[in-house]
């Protein structure tokens, strides 16, 4: 972006007539920011952020803000002097006067204004604002259409070939860095690790994120998750959710790197779902999908569950047999068969609709359908296979935010805790994995608690093998700032437990296990005077020193507050050592 001012200071549109306001009245600008800057902070430093029912990572967002405020008062930016006078020379020149050739340069250089993209660019802009101002420029748009004018003359002159994209001759070169190949006498830029797909190795056009933090190209991992995958290609980690996120700021700074390098952009897919060209349902298999969902809907219980069967694989076979089976109105009915009392029925149809619930348009139907009260149904009463499915479809339909709400409100979370403390390792870690993303809504935890699951958490920390403690911290993290469960976790015993895994646990485990400490013992004594006596504090040096970034922060809250416990402590000894002493003074001051 083209600014008069520094980084941290005013940031302003790309358009010239922006620039043209900054150089009438830039003192009135920066007066303005300043004065906004000063409002913001002295707003935020009135919320007593500290005393409301918030997460600890929204507090520590806010603290960050505010502390970010607070410098931005006491600095201000030096103001680009020389782009300023550039500017107003040329604003306050007459008409017929010639412009210098090296003002103009600069101009050219600072405002970015050196290919025949950004010329467009800013004839456009200018264009738009003079249609906007009713066909009546006035004479800044007059003096703003001179000296974008005046700069193209100079660029072609200096850059006969002005088509080619990147900076040439006397101008800047592109600031990407990129590295190039020579095939024969063309040069290719070499393509940015981060910017290729790790499947396919092409520069990516519609990144997505996956549940793991990596990044591939959407329609190559859709492919992989179409095959039945549920790890990640990359890290092999199991894919707690199916869930694919748009990364905006990668496709941005992919068309960035692309327009700088003279590559033509790539044009990301019209829309999220699969290419229907080329995976889209055959009129045999839209037939076959109509045969199967008569069945379904039939009284013969052997036909529901062939059918059942059938699409439970269709669905998970890939994107478009979800798409089609969903408009074909499979999910209502599969709906209607989860209170059948055919077990093996009742599993086809749970799992059916969780690998139906991978498309993110069916989330919405399954929930709208009546699915939940179902689902949760199954999840009591079902098999342990179909109680493991009803566990993760609830926690696929959780994954949209107003859906937690639902799920929440309709008993889901008890029987969620059931199979979380008897359930097999997979029925565990699915029932895991819906706990902590219902959780995420604050009107959840306390449900959760109250459902008993602290004892059970508490249970799988120590249990022999390990195999859930991951899961068990960081649900214990997520709970920990609600007042029910600090006080169930204070009942379960659970200190020495948390300062075990501060000095011995794997880095995400310290990280959460030093998160619910924090919590234990904001505003309690007791609690740090046991932590200290169990010799927290060294491990806690450790961790903020080695640790995560947040587990730097929390190690860091904590050594605070266990510091000035122990200064207070040894304030409140030395005391009663004088009063003491004074006592024994007097007393034998009064002895004959």
């Amino acid at each position: 972006m083209r600014m008069i001012y520094g980084m941290d200071a005013l940031l302003l549109t790309d358009e010239l007539f922006s620039l043209y306001l900054q150089v009438l009245e830039r003192e009135q600008i920066m007066h303005k920011f300043h004065e906004v800057t000063a409002r913001l902070e002295q707003a935020l430093s009135k919320i007593s952020h500290e005393n409301l029912d918030i997460l600890e990572e929204v507090k520590e967002q806010v603290e960050l803000v505010l502390a970010q405020f607070r410098r931005a008062k006491g600095r201000v930016d030096v103001p680009d002097v020389e782009l300023y006078e550039d500017l107003l020379s040329l604003y306050n020149k007459s008409n017929d006067a010639a412009a210098d050739p090296e003002v103009l340069r600069r101009l050219a250089e600072k405002l970015q204004l050196v290919g025949i993209a950004e010329l467009m660019q800013e004839s456009l802009a200018l264009h738009e604002m003079v249609s906007a101002s009713g066909g009546d420029p006035g004479a800044i748009f007059e003096k703003m259409s001179n000296l974008l004018k005046e700069i193209k003359d100079f660029v072609q002159t200096e850059n006969p070939n002005l088509d080619a994209p990147a900076r040439e001759k006397n101008l800047p070169p592109s600031s990407s860095g990129a590295q190039t190949t020579t095939v024969g006498n063309h040069k290719t830029p070499v393509i940015p690790d981060d910017f290729r797909c790790p499947i396919s190795l092409e520069l990516m056009k519609d990144p997505v994120i996956v549940s793991t933090g990596q990044v591939y190209e959407r329609s190559c991992i859709e492919k992989w998750l179409e095959q039945g995958h549920r790890t990640c290609p990359k890290t092999q980690q199991t894919l707690s959710n199916p869930a694919l996120t748009p990364n905006y700021v990668l496709r941005s700074l992919i068309a960035q790197w692309c327009e700088a390098n003279g590559m033509e952009p790539p044009k990301r897919p019209s829309s999220s779902q699969p290419s229907k060209t080329k995976f889209a349902c055959s009129p045999a298999e839209l037939t076959m999908i109509q045969i199967l969902l008569c069945k379904l809907s039939s009284s013969n219980p052997e036909d529901q569950r062939t059918a059942a069967g059938e699409i439970r694989l269709l669905a998970k076979r890939n994107a478009d047999n979800r798409v089609a089976l969903a408009e074909a109105g499979a999910i209502p009915l599969l709906v209607k068969i989860l209170s059948t009392p055919d077990s093996r029925t009742q599993e086809h149809a749970v799992t059916a609709l969780l690998n139906l619930s991978i498309c993110e348009d069916n989330k919405g139907s399954i929930v709208s359908s009546g699915a939940v009260p179902g689902i949760v149904q199954v999840l009591k009463k079902g098999s342990m296979e179909a109680r493991e499915n009803a566990a993760a479809t609830l926690f696929s339909l959780s994954v949209v935010d107003e859906n937690k709400v639902a799920i929440g409100a309709s008993g889901a979370i008890p029987p969620l805790v059931t199979l979380l403390s008897e359930g097999t390792q997979r029925g565990k870690k699915d029932a895991a994995t819906a706990l902590f993303n219902l959780c995420i809504y604050q009107g959840n935890k306390g449900k959760t608690v109250r459902a008993g699951v602290i004892p059970t958490l508490m249970r799988l920390l120590t249990e022999p093998g390990g195999g859930m403690v991951d899961e068990a911290l960081a649900i214990l993290a997520i709970l920990a700032s609600h007042p029910e469960a600090k006080s169930a976790i204070a009942a379960a015993k659970a200190m020495p437990v948390l300062v075990d895994f501060i000095g011995n646990g794997l880095p995400r485990n310290k990280e959460n296990a030093a998160a619910v400490l924090v919590h234990l013992c904001a505003g309690d004594q007791q609690h740090l005077a046991d932590a200290e006596e169990l010799g927290v504090m060294g491990h806690l040096v450790d961790l903020a020193q080695n640790g995560t970034d947040r587990g730097k922060r929390k190690a860091a809250q904590l050594l605070q507050r266990l510091s000035r416990f122990v200064e207070q402590q040894k304030r409140s000894q030395s005391q009663a050592e004088a009063q003491a002493e004074q006592s024994l003074s007097q007393s034998r001051a009064q002895q004959p």
